[in-house]
């Protein structure tokens, strides 16, 4: 009989840890939730499991409206006006990824969806969000948000219109509205990076571009032709 009281404890136990537990498994399940504000462009709060929740958004960053040391920067409103535009269209659900749940600020960190549609590539797409914070293994859709955020430079639409406005290190308030410089002509080095992603997609990144830094190239090319001919495409495609 003790025996029995025992395990009947102990998967009374283990019950209460998997309730509590940060652990998504892998899930790519989408959650509906309901929003109770928008912060700025990718910050929301919503309720979840019987209490109100800040949710970061994984894998993106857009401008500040009203940062303690840097106040508001140029294009902030603009992002979080976009970002309350596509959460009010539709259906709110979240997604987690592999890691922590929790930033170190207390904020659950996640994917954001308005009727299946991701809101993190449309911030990027619309040129007012821009990859960062890419920290393993929470980088399920870093590809993907990576080809979104390259049309948007492409097009110099939003963040990407001014150079040296969006920085590998955030936003520079003072470039922006800036005259643009001439752009340098080539180098000649082979400083091209071909990268095969997790969908056997062969994509190429040029020096200077959003995900240049943090790609691990299977192959270096001197010249976009040379990438194309070996099957690769551009990040922007």
């Amino acid at each position: 009989m003790k025996q029995v009281i025992g395990m009947l404890c102990l998967l009374l136990l283990s019950g209460c840890g998997l309730i509590e537990s940060t652990d998504t498994g892998g899930s790519t399940d989408q959650i509906d939730v309901e929003v109770t504000s928008v912060i700025d462009g990718d910050t929301i709060k919503i309720m979840f499991q019987g209490k109100e929740e800040t949710v970061r958004y994984l894998l993106v960053d857009t401008p500040e409206t009203n940062h303690p040391t840097l106040g508001e920067q140029p294009l902030g409103k603009d992002a979080t006006q976009e970002n309350k535009r596509i959460i009010e269209s539709g259906d709110v659900s979240i997604e987690f990824d592999v890691g922590d749940r929790f930033d170190d600020y207390g904020r659950l960190l996640a994917y954001i969806y308005v009727d299946g549609e991701s809101v993190q590539e449309q911030m990027l797409k619309s040129g007012l969000a821009r990859v960062a914070y890419v920290y393993p293994p929470n980088t399920r859709y870093v590809d993907e948000f990576e080809e979104a955020e390259q049309q948007a430079r492409d097009a110099g639409t939003g963040i990407w219109e001014f150079e040296n406005y969006s920085t590998d290190r955030g936003f520079n308030a003072d470039a922006y509205g800036a005259t643009n410089s001439p752009k340098k002509e080539s180098s000649g080095k082979c400083d091209i990076k071909g990268n095969i992603n997790r969908n056997g997609n062969k994509i190429y990144h040029l020096p200077g571009s959003g995900s240049y830094e943090q790609t691990n190239p299977e192959e270096w090319f001197c010249s976009e032709q040379e990438a194309r001919d070996a099957g690769f495409r551009s990040a922007g495609q």
